[in-house]
This record gives structure tokens, C-alpha cells and sequence, in this order.
């Protein structure tokens, strides 16, 4: 008599409905604690401004979400909440989503990186620095979107040709930056120029522009390599996972699990 072979199913971890559930709460959380931050920060610096009378207060305020950190930020608190949006509707994560997820992961943790080494106690022209906030934006996201790639490595559908993605935006607002510094011109007569970091400033280096450039060429490979080490983690994860994928007969009650089953 013939039997049938029964259908096999792949059998994730055990952990994995617990692994979906932290990450959903953690991204929830992070993006909560990053709109807090950026609103808090935004708030002292308007308070300061109308304290100190200053008439041009529409102009700090574009140049407040002029800075990279808050806009990698708020890119981040974005990704973060779709992800949970997907996990809560329990709808899967398009190819999109995955390198939208990428670029932020990337950004954040070269942010925290260029400013922990480069501009830590450097005064940077926010009108008055937010200390919890701060350590939010350049240090507590950075380190929480990193630990959300690494813990959902296996999952991202990314590709090296996705680097080139990575970069373009970085060089984007480099070159808006340094376009738009020498052309900033506030009521006050203090300033006739705006950068967000003196870093960026041709007017702090003896060879102007050309060191602003090689700095710039440093910052994009900064980008470039976070980029990469993403990818690399990824890949090897999804490796990892196709070799240690256990296969057995479905019994009944078994169904397929797996780790981003909530995202």
C-alpha cells in the first residue's frame, strides 16, 4: 500500500512571536521618544528665539529642519511607524519599505557617529541645546534603529545595488547645504551666512571650499560604508537562515511562524 508523504513546513524558532511583538513595542517606542525629542527641541529653540526678540525666527526655524540629524530623525520615525502600522495589520513589508528602513538605519547610525566623534561639544546653532533631547536624537536612536536592523537582519529584502539609494540623499542636502549657507541673511546683521556644523563653514579653513570638499567626500564615504555594513549584516543573516532552516511533516495544529509574522 502507497502512502502519501506528508507536506513539509518550515519551522521557525520558538522566540519568534516574542521577537515580533519586542520589536513592534520598541519601534513604537522610539518613534514616540523621537517626535518627543525633535517637538522638544523645536520648543526651547522658539522659546529662546521670542525671548531674545529676535525678528528672524521663520528663518531659524528652516534652518532648525535644515540640520541632517533632524531630518534622518524624522525619516526614521517615519520607517518606524509604518513598520508598526504593517505589523499591526499584520500586512507584509514591500521591497520599498525595506530599503526606506535602509537609508534611515544608515543615516542615523553615520549621525551618530560623525557627531560623536566630529562635532561632540561643538556649539551648534540650534539657539539653546535640549540636553535629554539631544541624547535622543544622536545617540538613543542611532543606537535603536542599529539594534532594530540587527535583530531583523534576516527579513530585509536588500540588495547591493540598493547602496547607490543610500547615498543620494546625503549628497543631496551637502550640496543644498553649501549652496544655501552663503546665501542665508538674517535681519540682525549678526550673520550673513548659515551652516548647521562649523565643519561645513569654507570660512574655517585655509583652503575654503576645497577642504569643505574633502569633507564632504569623508561624510558621503561615511554614509557609503554604513550603507555597506548593513547590506553585509543582512545578507549574511538571510544566509545564515537559508542554512539552518529545518524542514518536518506538518502535523495538525502546525503552522508557520515567522520572526516578522507581526511585521
Amino acid at each position: 500500500m502507497l502512502h502519501t508523504a506528508p507536506a513539509m513546513s518550515t519551522v521557525a524558532p520558538k522566540h519568534a512571536p516574542l521577537l515580533s511583538r519586542a520589536l513592534l513595542i520598541g519601534r513604537i517606542a522610539l518613534a514616540a521618544a523621537i517626535a518627543a525629542a525633535v517637538l522638544g527641541q523645536l520648543s526651547t529653540s522658539l522659546q529662546f528665539w521670542t525671548l531674545r526678540g529676535d525678528p528672524d525666527i521663520p528663518l531659524h526655524v528652516i534652518n532648525f529642519f535644515s540640520f541632517f540629524a533632524i531630518q534622518a530623525n524624522l525619516l526614521a520615525m517615519v520607517t518606524l511607524a509604518l513598520l508598526a502600522v504593517r505589523a499591526l495589520r499584520r500586512a507584509p513589508l514591500g521591497r520599498a519599505i525595506h530599503v526606506l528602513a535602509l537609508c534611515a538605519t544608515a543615516y542615523l547610525v553615520a549621525t551618530g557617529i560623525v557627531y560623536n566623534t566630529v562635532l561632540l561639544g561643538v556649539e551648534l546653532p540650534l539657539g539653546a541645546t535640549l540636553g535629554w533631547s539631544n541624547v535622543v536624537l544622536v545617540l538613543i536612536a542611532p543606537l535603536g534603529m542599529l539594534i532594530d536592523w540587527l535583530l531583523s537582519a534576516r527579513e530585509r529584502a536588500v540588495r547591493w545595488p540598493d547602496l547607490a539609494i543610500v547615498t543620494i540623499y546625503p549628497l543631496l542636502w551637502l550640496t543644498y547645504t553649501l549652496v544655501r549657507g552663503p546665501l542665508v541673511s538674517f535681519q540682525t546683521g549678526a550673520r550673513d551666512h548659515w551652516y548647521p556644523a562649523p565643519v561645513l563653514d569654507p570660512a574655517g579653513y585655509e583652503n575654503g571650499y576645497g577642504s569643505v570638499m574633502l569633507l564632504t567626500l569623508a561624510i558621503a564615504a561615511t554614509f557609503a560604508i554604513a550603507g555597506a555594513v548593513l547590506i553585509t549584516v543582512s545578507r549574511a543573516a538571510s544566509s545564515a537562515r537559508a542554512h539552518t532552516v529545518t524542514t518536518e511533516p506538518r502535523g495538525r495544529g502546525d503552522r508557520e511562524l515567522e520572526p516578522e509574522g507581526l511585521a
